[in-house]
């Protein structure tokens, strides 16, 4: 959860953003998420994220990556 999620797959499981697609831009609160040619805002707080990594799907709550991407790698736990 410490890596760069800018370029990654993800898919959002949540019924308020049904969206899959590429992360084009992130904040402390919202993933900007690239689909079908259109990019939509999707908040952190209150969605589970699929991202595919090295192969694998890793779930994430999105409250728990709720940080500023730039001091997350800062983060120890």
């Amino acid at each position: 959860m410490r890596g760069e999620f800018i370029g990654r797959q993800v898919a959002v499981k949540s019924r308020a953003y049904p969206i899959s697609g590429v992360v084009v831009d992130e904040t402390k609160n919202t993933f900007a998420i690239e689909s079908a040619g259109t990019v939509k805002m999707v908040p952190k707080r209150g969605c589970e994220f699929e991202f595919t990594y090295n192969g694998e799907q890793i779930t994430i709550r999105g409250s728990e990556i709720q940080h500023r991407p730039e001091d997350r790698i800062k983060k120890v736990r």
